[in-house]
């Protein structure tokens, strides 16, 4: 939480000076946790019993922990390319990783979105690396944390499904939760 509140009040810095605009790196490791993931993770460890031992929560926080890490990236990077345009009509937002990378490297919008899905590819690279070599704790601990990056595929892969649910996603979330699974 500590973590969490920090990095809003760094993004509420840049939103008190609207012409100022972070280079991506900067931006990135700001926007990186105020997503919510890196504080959803050890969240997620809540209730699974015994293997979500104090270890395995100190092991989330690690840094570099770089599952969480990737996870955070792809949550963040998805919900600022497809919901880049809504967000800065809609005002009272810092700038995006787009507008971070249009202004870093002079490029064009679609340019920028173009290298943004690129290191969302990188960062499930870094997942799936994660998951085949051996880690500190139990598989079903790093499945929490490919999952939630799962999520964010569904929410946010060709558009933003989480401001604006269709009903594609409330069939998804029905056939999850409601339709049961046949025998």
């Amino acid at each position: 939480m500590k973590m969490q509140a920090r990095a809003y009040f760094d993004e509420a810095k840049w939103l008190d000076q609207p012409q100022y605009i972070p280079t991506v790196e900067e931006y990135m490791s700001v926007a990186v946790v105020s997503s919510g993931y890196v504080m959803l993770v050890p969240i997620s460890f809540l209730g699974m019993g015994h293997i979500a031992t104090e270890d395995a929560f100190k092991w989330s926080l690690g840094n570099p922990n770089k599952i969480v890490r990737a996870s955070a990236t792809i949550a963040r990077l998805m919900d600022d390319i497809v919901s880049h345009k809504f967000e800065q009509e809609r005002g009272g937002h810092v700038a995006s990783a787009v507008e971070c990378f249009m202004k870093q490297y002079g490029v064009t919008e679609q340019q920028a979105k173009e290298e943004l899905w690129k290191k969302v590819d990188d960062a499930w690279k870094d997942i799936n690396e994660e998951c085949l070599r051996p880690r500190p704790v139990p598989e079903p601990l790093l499945a929490r944390i490919l999952n939630l990056a799962r999520v964010m595929d569904v929410l946010y892969k060709d558009k933003d499904r989480y401001t604006h649910p269709d009903l594609e996603l409330k069939q998804l979330v029905a056939s999850v939760l409601i339709e049961p699974i046949p025998s």
